[in-house]
């Protein structure tokens, strides 16, 4: 027999829902019933959850479902309803009307709210927005010219030529690895880190922990960027009860700790070193006389933090995508080894003036962004009441966007809209050697004036670092069970290249095998 409680809270539950229903008819009414996803609990709370009808899309949506949900609608913006919490928000795949958000920054700013996990150090760059955004823009933006980007291809270089020198991989023909990343991300780091801070580290030096630390400088900061989210949401008293949150706690103390001794460092040099780096602009901040301007110690760590972490993990996952792809599409490797071995014939290094003629090399890195960027989307929020050009009625629609709207640019929707991109399933490079490729329909570097700083330093680093590689090893996918007797490239292509999510997108577990050429 049903109890009176249970009673009451089923009608208090149902009440709830009514008028929670209600809520989300007027909402939708006020946007004209504009079609789209309806949900019980918002596809924007990041639920790890599989996908359920009308409940919720599932976890990592927006790698795993791509086009599918605006091609269900026919067109390329839709509404997302939910009832909890009870919200219309748009997802938008349509180059008009990113184009239009993205140089509306006053109508359309950041969500600061999602940005709580990228300041955890300290306010910096990607976690602001307005005159506070222009404030860390400013000592940032100098270290990303011509001479750091030649600084950045000489050292990628020396970096990766440095790895074919170790043990494991000199003297070898053929090197085999758990997962593209254990070689991406410490050559990441290395770069980032000499190129960015002034901090030299080397192969030997890297499993290292030096005196009055616990854990290597690398391990601190992938630990950390794997497990920002359980930082951020874990209350501090309750950091020691399980022995993977005290490895986290003790992470984050060990990289402020690195940070703090990378700063006192420079500040305390005998000799001062004219640099151009991007840690001395933001050091320079630190002194300046408007105090305004002047960035404090917690926003100095914050950007050394963040730049660390997106200039490293962003290239690492890039080259583990590329190198995965090249590894299953063999004749897209043998077109870019021909390629290569064009500009730069038996083994010669290359010159930071040839980066223009390893234009296949850059296609093969764009080509991996379109179907992996760094970031799935980025969020943005109706500051008023104002409409959005479509390019629905011939570029003559429009779509009214209430205040307060979340609106969600979808860039992994966006690479695999088939109208801007033919076969978008497949791994093509080429269609990026063409002079009219959709520039409009490629956004990995996000766009407007927020748009990535560090673009050329990616594209510097990532294509020495992929050409020399290419250049002297085939690359091949270690055989396992999981994907054992797929001969259909996509479907291999999606067992291999599983995705998860770090600070940006990264493969679950890529394992290779180089041999040498």
């Amino acid at each position: 027999m049903v109890s009176t409680t249970a009673i009451l809270i089923l009608c208090a539950l149902g009440a709830i829902v009514a008028q929670r229903v209600l809520e989300m008819r007027k909402l939708l009414k006020r946007v004209g019933d504009y079609p789209g996803w309806r949900f019980l609990i918002s596809p924007i709370i990041p639920i790890p959850m599989p996908k359920v009808k009308w409940i919720n899309p599932g976890w990592m949506w927006q790698m795993k479902e791509g086009y599918k949900p605006l091609a269900e609608h026919g067109q390329d913006v839709i509404t997302m309803a939910s009832l909890f919490p009870t919200e219309v928000s748009y997802y938008v795949a349509d180059p008009v009307t990113i184009k239009e958000i993205f140089l509306s920054s006053q109508r359309f700013p950041k969500p600061l709210k999602f940005y709580d996990l990228i300041n955890i150090f300290g306010p910096n760059v990607v976690g602001s927005d307005g005159a506070t955004w222009k404030k860390h823009r400013k000592p940032s933006a100098p270290a990303f010219s011509e001479r750091n980007n030649k600084l950045v291809w000489d050292e990628s270089l020396k970096v990766i030529l440095s790895l074919f020198e170790t043990e494991a991989w000199r003297d070898k023909e053929e090197i085999t690895i758990d997962h593209a990343l254990d070689v991406t991300l410490p050559m990441a780091l290395f770069v980032i880190g000499i190129a960015g801070f002034g901090r030299q580290i080397n192969w030997s030096e890297d499993v290292r922990i030096p005196t009055g630390h616990t854990l290597s400088f690398k391990d601190a900061l992938h630990i950390v960027s794997s497990n920002l989210r359980i930082k951020l949401l874990t209350p501090s008293w309750l950091m020691p009860w399980r022995a993977h949150w005290r490895l986290i706690d003790e992470a984050h103390k060990e990289l402020r700790s690195y940070m703090t001794e990378m700063i006192v460092s420079r500040r305390t040099a005998l000799v001062k070193e004219e640099r151009y780096d991007l840690f001395s602009g933001l050091l320079d901040a630190t002194e300046l006389d408007n105090d305004d301007q002047r960035l404090t110690n917690d926003e100095l760590l914050g950007n050394v933090f963040i730049f660390l972490l997106a200039g490293h993990e962003t290239t690492a996952h890039t080259l583990a995508f590329a190198l995965g792809l090249l590894a299953i599409f063999k004749d897209e490797q043998e077109k870019l080894y021909q390629s290569i071995n064009s500009v730069i014939p038996n083994g010669r290094i290359p010159e930071y003036e040839e980066f223009g003629k390893l234009n296949q090399a850059l296609a093969v890195i764009y080509e991996t962004l379109r179907f992996y960027p760094p970031a799935t989307g980025v969020g943005k929020i109706s500051a008023e009441d104002t409409t959005l050009p479509t390019s629905e009625k011939g570029g003559n629609g429009s779509i009214f966007v209430p205040a307060g709207s979340l609106v969600a640019v979808g860039f992994t929707a966006l690479h695999m809209n088939p109208k801007y991109w033919p076969e978008p399933e497949k791994f093509i490079p080429g269609r990026f050697l063409k002079d009219d490729w959709p520039r409009d329909a490629f956004y990995p570097f996000s766009g407007g004036v927020r748009s990535c700083l560090g673009r050329k330093f990616f594209e510097s680093e990532a294509v020495a670092l992929l050409s020399m590689i290419i250049s002297r090893y085939k690359v091949e996918i270690k055989d396992d069970p999981a994907w054992a007797g797929i001969t259909d490239l996509q479907l291999k292509r999606e067992k291999v290249l599983a995705q998860t999510m770090s600070l940006t997108m990264a493969p679950k577990r890529v394992p290779l095998v180089f041999k040498r050429r």
